[in-house]
């Protein structure tokens, strides 16, 4: 058995049914993800479920790129980004905007729209797409979203804890039912019985021989999902710049340093008043 990675995404194919997935695992990436965020319960397993999602998506895209997700909403959380490039290396962040006490989807987003925006190399602007949540959770929702984009029934099954999150999608095939008739409906309900300890502490080869052992499973190679976002304090003092001298002086004179926290890598950034000077010195002529 291969030494899998902390954190990663496993493709496969169940060869005679024409029926894809994956198995997503984070764990060094969603420990690094709530650093210092001291989000409540539920809303940890919501950002942590939808990192997964988004790993997964991100992992089986044809054309890679960067992809982020938004949900956006009126409840206790108003905004949940996720953001993966095509290397899958994978940030995100929730805002909690009030009090929380509930579990469900609804009761934490309320009523709410999910946004895609996908962007590839050689495109003259990223794709969008803005859908309504349709669902209670962030599995049926996503699940809804695969099978309207894509045209082809899918099932997706997600769990998180604070050491790792982790998830099962499959998809029909264009084709399969002409293969095995029922074979769809057979996957769809063996992978319902999977337990969110399958997906914590299996490795793949083990949950879906568990799961789908009369099945022909083809593995494909893991792919590792990271998170690495360094400070990148040249590009914030370039942000600064532009917004231009008098109004950057202006946050200075009221707070006494200019703070800048970057939500989606998790840094903050402080100039003092010997910084804005350096910031704004004109160029020395020679």
């Amino acid at each position: 058995m291969n030494t899998l990675p902390s954190s990663y995404i496993q493709r496969f194919l169940l060869e005679n049914l024409d029926i894809r997935g994956a198995v997503v695992r984070l764990a060094d990436v969603w420990q690094a993800m709530q650093v210092d965020r001291h989000y409540p319960a539920p809303v940890a397993r919501l950002l942590g479920e939808m990192s997964a999602v988004s790993a997964v998506i991100s992992g089986n895209l044809k054309q890679p790129g960067r992809l982020t997700f938004q949900v956006q909403g009126h409840g206790p959380v108003g905004l949940m980004v996720v953001d993966c490039n095509a290397e899958l290396n994978l940030r995100g962040y929730a805002k909690v905007a009030g009090p929380v006490s509930g579990e469900s989807l609804g009761e934490l987003v309320g009523d709410g729209r999910l946004q895609l925006s996908l962007d590839v190399q050689g495109m003259d602007q990223p794709y969008q797409s803005l859908v309504p949540l349709e669902g209670d959770s962030i599995a049926s929702v996503f699940s809804h979203y695969l099978a309207q984009s894509e045209q082809q029934p899918a099932g997706l099954w997600l769990t998180c804890d604070p050491s790792a999150t982790a998830g099962l999608f499959i998809q029909c095939l264009p084709g399969a039912q002409d293969r095995d008739i029922d074979g769809w409906s057979r996957i769809m309900q063996l992978a319902q019985t999977v337990r969110p300890d399958e997906l914590l502490g299996l490795a793949p080869e083990v949950l879906l021989g568990r799961l789908f052992a009369e099945e022909d499973v083809r593995l494909y190679p893991p792919r590792m999902v990271t998170h690495h976002w360094p400070p990148q304090p040249e590009k914030v003092a370039d942000m600064l710049h532009s917004l231009g001298e008098h109004e950057v002086r202006t946050v200075l004179a009221e707070h006494g340093e200019v703070v800048v926290h970057d939500e989606l890598s998790n840094h903050t950034y402080r100039f003092d008043a010997d910084d804005i000077d350096a910031l704004f010195q004109p160029p020395t002529l020679h």
